[in-house]
């Protein structure tokens, strides 16, 4: 019973039935040329079919995108190699001998010929290499930077200068680009970066000079993860909930097969050159979807910004929306009124907008930490043990655990919820770690190998969710930005990697031990993260700031009476 003075209660889950007199929405849509596409005829437009398509031409540039985003070991991998001996003389007479780094030892005694040094005339005392390097190229490319501009001894320093400005590059894109894909559009976005990585692809090709090499590398860095993040938006906002996760596996899966390829490609064509031509010729063939209709622009971004003389290729299949609406593609837009436009970012709300900051500072710290510790788990037992596994080995289990956590992902994600997961692999992350340092001296190799690749598994797992879970949880207006944040701070975890290289692994344990402190850090912080499985992306910035963490206990109950009641009579 209501009062008097209540308004009547209506019940959304029985909508009036189209009557004789007022025609159904299918037969309104014609009549009114006039209006903009809402998000409802925009969407239900495209239907499952050109979804599909559009998805896996998103997909397939992450194939070839690993050619220029991973191949950084093969470049500059380097070999064993010698001093070059002119005339007939023989290394372990002209050579000096090392045992444990140093020198001092005899051929026989478990050491190796010096790399750097040299007798003159097979006599003491040993001087530098005067007549460059001989290599003896067992693994990876025969003919690589290293050994061509050769890069060892005094110069090896260059190689570690090349490896952080990479990866620099990678974080200039991540936030220039991203930043662009939120202001100008994901298609121009996207075909800025594809073109420019095809520019850069080139000159890096033919670099004569390692100072050349450096300076191209780092554009080309730039470009290419401003390709994967603006196919990485796209994708994921032509999906709608249910489909997001599997998509976004799908496309991962794809990048595992690229490096996997990558090595294929490696071994057959064994000059580094060839290597990063294979990578840069095929983006030339994605240079297409600058074509109209054949990659439009994202339609949630369309909507935000209120284009609506862009929104052309949404609108050639209006008359098919009943058979669309029975498809339900993108259901989470059909809930969106038409006038929630926004073509320009409020920075004051923004400012404000305590929620959204924290979500970003939680999940770039969790990057942060799951890209910095997975080198320690790669090289821990060269380490330890001082006898590194062989290049094949480690490229292997690297990409092998890259592709067991995606597969980790896709079956328990979505039945776990985002947060779960991202807290029970980074407990696995901490946990591997701790035991690896606290137990190193009484595991055995078996035991050092299995908490090593369980480590690698874990942070691989983690700093793959939590590039997807912050996607989710970041309003359309600034998913760009907020996404390429992230991943920057990963390649800020990524750089210890080569500072290390570059003191040989000096001080190794304590860069361990800090990267699991922080990891047993970032696990309490990730239970201030909201919970975003199978829930619509949010749009605005308000919808943004109601993505709050789920309450840890028992939810609380108010006393506000419900809006729609169950009528027994009806």
């Amino acid at each position: 019973m209501t009062s008097p003075d209540s308004p009547p209660l209506a019940s959304p889950s029985l909508p009036p039935s189209p009557t004789p007199s007022s025609p159904g929405p299918s037969s309104q849509l014609p009549q009114q040329p006039s209006l903009p596409p809402t998000g409802e005829v925009m969407v239900l437009a495209l239907g499952r079919r050109k979804q599909c398509v559009l998805i896996a031409l998103s997909i397939l540039p992450n194939l070839f995108l690993a050619f220029l985003l991973s191949s950084d070991p093969l470049l500059t991998l380097a070999p064993p190699h010698h001093c070059h001996l002119a005339g007939p003389l023989v290394v372990n007479v002209s050579v000096p001998w090392e045992r444990g780094g140093g020198g001092g030892g005899r051929p026989g005694e478990g050491g190796r010929p010096s790399r750097c040094q040299q007798y003159v005339n097979g006599s003491p005392p040993a001087v530098d290499c005067t007549a460059g390097w001989d290599y003896n190229v067992t693994e990876g490319l025969q003919h690589n930077i290293v050994t061509e501009w050769d890069l060892v001894c005094g110069q090896y320093w260059l190689v570690p200068v090349e490896e952080v400005c990479f990866i620099l590059g990678m974080l200039t894109g991540c936030l220039g680009l991203g930043f662009a894909a939120d202001r100008l559009g994901r298609s121009k976005a996207l075909l800025t970066s594809l073109t420019l990585s095809v520019v850069f692809g080139v000159l890096v090709c033919v670099a004569p000079y390692p100072s050349v090499f450096i300076a191209m590398r780092f554009a080309l860095a730039a470009a290419s993860a401003g390709v994967y993040l603006t196919l990485y938006l796209t994708r994921l906002e032509l999906c709608e909930p249910s489909r997001r996760l599997l998509v976004t596996v799908l496309a991962g899966l794809l990048s595992v097969a690229g490096e996997l390829l990558l090595l294929a490609v490696a071994l057959g064509f064994q000059s580094w050159r060839g290597l990063l031509g294979a990578g840069a010729a095929p983006l030339t063939l994605f240079l297409c979807y600058g074509v109209p209709g054949v990659f439009p622009e994202s339609p949630r971004w369309l909507l935000l910004a209120g284009r609506s003389e862009d929104t052309s290729s949404f609108s050639g299949r209006r008359g098919s929306s009943r058979e669309s609406r029975d498809d339900e593609s993108f259901t989470e837009l059909d809930l969106e009124p038409s006038g929630c436009s926004r073509p320009r970012l409020s920075y004051h709300e923004l400012f404000h907008s305590r929620n959204i900051w924290k979500n970003i500072c939680v999940l770039g710290f969790t990057s942060f930490i799951s890209h910095g510790i997975s080198h320690c788990y790669s090289s821990f037992r060269g380490d330890v043990r001082g006898d590194a596994p062989s290049f094949y080995w480690t490229y292997l289990l690297s990409v092998c655990a890259g592709g067991g956590a995606w597969l980790l992902l896709w079956a328990t994600v979505d039945r776990c919820g985002r947060r779960g997961i991202l807290l029970l692999s980074m407990t696995m992350t901490g946990l591997a770690s701790l035991i690896l340092l606290g137990l190193m001296d009484y595991l055995s190799e078996t035991a050092i190998t299995v908490f090593s690749v369980l480590g690698l598994f874990s942070s691989q797992a983690t700093a793959s969710l939590c590039i997807f879970f912050t996607a989710e949880i970041m309003p359309t207006v600034i998913r760009g930005t907020g996404v390429g944040v992230v991943l920057a701070l990963g390649c800020v975890g990524r750089l210890s990697s080569p500072l290390m290289d570059l003191r040989n692994h000096y001080g190794y344990f304590l860069h361990h031990v800090v990267y699991s402190s922080l990891a047993l850090l970032a696990v309490l912080s990730i239970l201030l993260l909201p919970e975003s499985k199978r829930k619509t992306l949010p749009q605005t910035l308000a919808d943004g700031e109601q993505y709050r963490r789920p309450p840890l206990g028992r939810r609380r109950r108010d006393n506000v009476p419900l809006l729609v009641t169950p009528n027994p009579e009806t």
